[in-house]
């Protein structure tokens, strides 16, 4: 793959209204959920970047109908439960985290083997998490020594045993691989989750018509519940903007004087709202409008200005419902008078890249004091960033997207290495942050 770098010319202000792609979670859990459902799902919204696409060809490769993307419009024809047919070879998840560990889970209750392969990236991510709870389920997987890609799922010929699981740590992907898998499963399965995640596969399973029950065993602790052995029915799914998408237009305007500006359509599902919250206890200026639901999911269009930020400490509840906005939110703190503190956050080194250190070497590169924790950071802002160094944003999207609002309050050009992996996740990036007012250009070399 030619390389692909990000050159940022200093300084804008960043105003207008926008809609970012849709929400590539939901995306995912669209076609995921829509091949195995009884009759026709149709998606608008779908976001055609490379990690959901990879989803949509895995179920293409296991024999099921699919019409589309065409400018966000997918149609799937699903083949319920158990249709999915042996795939002729392994199956490249690419870089896809998601697609990988949700599609494991119902993989484990087919009746054919299978291979999922990906790129170097995704082939270093652990595995353990997904693969431990579907053992314990009857399912039999092989992965690499160290429990990464290659995973080979042997067919169960028959039903997983239904388990009441308790999550070692807060994630939305196992929580979903568990509960997908449970579909397979004789008996009730749960998944009890230490702090709150994302809840996408639960309100798009209950959407499909598949019952599944949330209890709230205190502040932090949710077990959700399904029976296995029912059936899920086609449906239309009308997919939000991505908020991990619009978080680094907000903190673009949040950090550039002068700037006034409204993303559209943004998914505001509680469980995601954390990048929200975060930068309005930094002072950011950030007003929901346009508050509505779209098949059970909430969204609003979000108005921000610009405002002076202040150095926080993150509350920990916060981390899992920010997850994936932390390296923009990095870039936030760097222009925050004070120092910003972020703990409880050790999954963000086991993402496309380790995303604690990465980020703390591309703000260091550019003068910004930024020192990393087994757990997090801590970020001393309040300047521009002084120096002018390349950044290596290690192949991840969210890297180079978060170092190019960087650019904002930079005082020479900044280049970021890597970047053609913004098309997992940002296909019109650069369309969309050269239209609000920054002045970026992509510069391929063989």
């Amino acid at each position: 793959m030619a390389n692909v770098k990000f050159i940022v010319q200093p300084g804008g202000t960043v105003k207008g209204r926008i809609r970012v792609p849709g929400d590539k979670s939901i995306s995912h859990r669209s076609i995921m959920l829509g091949a195995i459902a009884e009759g026709v799902t149709t998606v608008t919204g779908f976001l055609e970047g490379a990690d959901a696409l990879a989803t949509l060809q895995a179920f293409k490769d296991m024999g099921v109908q699919i019409e589309g993307p065409d400018n966000g419009n997918v149609t799937i024809h699903g083949v319920g439960l158990r249709g999915l047919k042996k795939p002729q070879k392994p199956m490249d998840m690419g870089n896809s985290g998601t697609s990988t560990r949700l599609l494991a889970g119902i993989l484990a209750g087919q009746d054919f083997d299978c291979e999922l392969i990906g790129d170097a990236s995704l082939s270093k991510r652990p595995m353990k998490r997904v693969t431990d709870p579907l053992a314990l389920m009857g399912a039999k997987i092989e992965t690499a020594e160290g429990g990464t890609l290659p995973m080979k799922i042997y067919g169960t010929g028959g039903a997983l045993k239904a388990i009441d699981y308790t999550l070692p740590m807060a994630s939305a992907q196992v929580k979903s691989c568990v509960l997908l898998a449970g579909l397979y499963a004789d008996g009730q399965t749960c998944a009890l989750e230490p702090a709150p995640t994302r809840d996408h596969t639960e309100r798009m399973l209950n959407g499909f018509g598949y019952k599944v029950t949330t209890n709230k065993l205190d502040a932090s602790r949710t077990q959700a519940c399904l029976q296995g052995g029912g059936m899920l029915s086609g449906r239309h799914i009308d997919v939000p903007s991505d908020i991990s998408s619009a978080a680094f237009f907000m903190v673009a305007a949040a950090v550039s004087p002068g700037s006034d500006l409204v993303v559209e359509h943004v998914g505001m599902n509680p469980t995601r709202t954390g990048v929200v919250d975060i930068l309005k206890l930094m002072g950011a200026d950030i007003t929901l409008e346009n508050f509505h639901e779209v098949g059970g999911e909430p969204v609003a269009d979000v108005h921000i200005k610009y405002a002076p930020l202040k150095g926080i400490d993150i509350p920990e509840e916060l981390v899992p419902l920010a997850i994936d906005e932390f390296p923009v939110l990095f870039v936030a703190a760097a222009h925050a008078q004070g120092t910003t503190v972020l703990t409880g956050a050790e999954e963000l080194r086991v993402k496309e890249s380790d995303r604690i250190q990465v980020m703390a070497d591309a703000l260091q590169a550019v003068g910004i004091d930024a020192q990393p924790t087994a757990d997090g950071m801590v970020i001393r802002g309040g300047q521009q960033c002084p120096q002018k160094a390349p950044i290596l944003s290690h192949h991840d999207h969210r890297i180079s997207m978060a170092m190019t609002v960087a650019g904002l309050n930079a005082v020479d050009q900044v280049v970021i290495d890597d970047c053609a992996n913004v098309n997992t996740s940002f296909p019109i990036f650069l369309e969309l942050i050269n239209q609000v007012g920054m002045q970026v250009e992509a510069v391929k070399e063989e």
